[in-house]
């Protein structure tokens, strides 16, 4: 089972960034994907879920309204897609593969590598 996380890079406050998280190895369809951060020096953080079977999401109340999950059945891929980036955001981003809906990411069984996502002031 591999998650690959893809899509990070530098942006200005106020700008848009796509991530990915291809899953291979298995099929997800009873899957639960999550995101996560982590900044510097800073625990790790839930950002959001989606539920491979279904669809609903849930997010971290500091994303709610800017950030948006989706996934792709055919790709076994899951997007977060990012708006009105600020510099808070600023994080390494983990996509997770677990069995529950939930913000703890040690119920989380498989994770991805991590993509550095910067936004700048």
């Amino acid at each position: 089972v591999q998650l690959q996380a893809s899509g990070g890079g530098l942006v200005q406050a106020g700008g848009s960034l796509r991530l990915s998280c291809a899953a291979s190895g298995r099929t997800f369809s009873s899957y639960i994907l999550g995101w996560f951060r982590q900044a510097p020096e800073k625990e790790r953080e839930f950002v959001g879920v989606i539920a491979w079977s279904g669809g609903s999401t849930s997010y971290a109340s500091s994303v709610e309204g800017r950030f948006i999950i989706s996934g792709d059945n055919a790709k076994n891929t899951v997007y977060l897609q990012m708006n009105s980036l600020k510099p808070e955001d600023t994080a390494v981003y983990y996509c997770a593969a677990g069995r529950v809906v939930s913000s703890n990411p040690k119920v989380y069984d498989y994770w991805g590598q991590g993509t550095l996502v910067t936004v700048s002031s």
